[in-house]
């Protein structure tokens, strides 16, 4: 998994979808599925996914298991055929957390 993220946060700089500074507290707190009220779904990888799976892999924590993000990001990449790439990743991760 630990490769997965490098990878997918590679993809975000190549894509220039990684940002430099944190979006505000009340962004990062929404209780919404990826935070569709607060943050771009670029955002939410960044700073939530990311960094969550981070703070387990660093910590030996397990890994959460049964989740799927990519149906997401297909939906609001559906016209960013650019981003395929992305969505590999992103599907490998899902794969991962079978």
């Amino acid at each position: 998994m630990k490769l997965l993220l490098i990878e997918l946060k590679q993809l975000l700089k190549k894509h220039s979808l990684w940002q430099q500074q944190s979006p505000d507290v009340t962004a990062l707190g929404s209780q919404q599925p990826f935070a569709v009220d607060t943050l771009e779904p670029h955002e939410w990888l960044q700073w939530i996914f990311i960094e969550r799976m981070e703070v387990l892999l660093q910590s030996g924590s397990e890994l959460p298991k049964g989740f799927e993000i990519t149906p997401y990001f297909e939906e609001v990449w559906k016209q960013r055929s650019e981003l395929n790439e992305i969505l590999l990743v992103l599907k490998q991760i899902d794969e991962a957390a079978k």
